[in-house]
């Protein structure tokens, strides 16, 4: 059986564990592990980097199984494994929370934007292309100016920067229907799979240019890091 240990913890970065299925995908092979800390792509965020015994993977969602598997990286192939064969795993850390940094920042930038009655319409927390865009179901006489936007982005900022100083927790829970439900404590609740950091006080250079707005959405571009450690 497979358990998803990305959930449970950011910041493990290796362990020892062992084979759960072997298969293929497209004719490519691939190997599941069962304490899986390979987060793969998906929910707006990208793939980690990983390992398996030494040998670069990428960690994919197979539609068959639904499990995460590892497929070799670029032009490698992996070695043949065997069901139960004992097997190191670890990730890249520092891309692993490159990656949590700007997911959390997300969720508090949705906050934020929440906080000013807009309403969520689409996330991406990728590198260098991070944003969140939202809808005003009510006119926001700020968004039709330079001055105004301007205005409507440092209300953001003022929202994020505080959430920040407070250092204020980040958690998750599964709900009635087992959906992963992540909390910035009481100011933002929503289902997600991505990775986060385990505080608000971890986020660093959080920095949001003045906002767009573009075919009746509210843009709000990003970027984030992890605090060093």
């Amino acid at each position: 059986m497979q358990v998803p240990a990305y959930y449970a913890d950011t910041y493990e970065e290796q362990a020892q564990t062992q084979v759960a299925a072997i298969g293929e995908q497209d004719g490519t092979p691939w190997v599941a592990v069962e304490h899986c800390l390979l987060h793969p792509q998906g929910g707006g965020q990208p793939a980690d980097r990983g390992w398996v015994d030494g040998h670069e993977i990428v960690p994919v969602r197979d539609p068959n199984s639904g499990l995460v598997v590892a497929v070799a990286c670029g032009e490698t192939t992996l070695p043949v494994f065997s069901v139960g064969q004992p097997v190191d795993v670890r990730i890249d850390l520092p891309t692993r929370l490159a990656h949590a940094a700007l997911h959390t920042a997300g969720h508090l930038i949705e906050a934020a934007g929440r906080a000013q009655g807009w309403v969520l319409a689409a996330n991406n927390h990728f590198p260098g292309q991070a944003r969140i865009e939202f809808t005003a179901p009510t006119p926001d006489a700020r968004l039709d100016t330079p001055d105004g936007r301007e205005e409507a982005t440092e209300a953001l900022r003022t929202e994020v920067s505080g959430a920040i100083a407070e250092d204020l927790p980040v958690t998750w829970e599964n709900d009635s229907e087992g959906r992963r439900i992540v909390h910035l404590a009481h100011l933002h609740s929503a289902p997600c799979g991505g990775t986060h950091v385990r505080s608000l006080g971890n986020l660093a250079d959080v920095v949001l240019p003045t906002l767009k707005v573009k075919k009746g959405r509210i843009r709000v571009s990003y970027s984030a890091t992890h605090r060093e450690r």
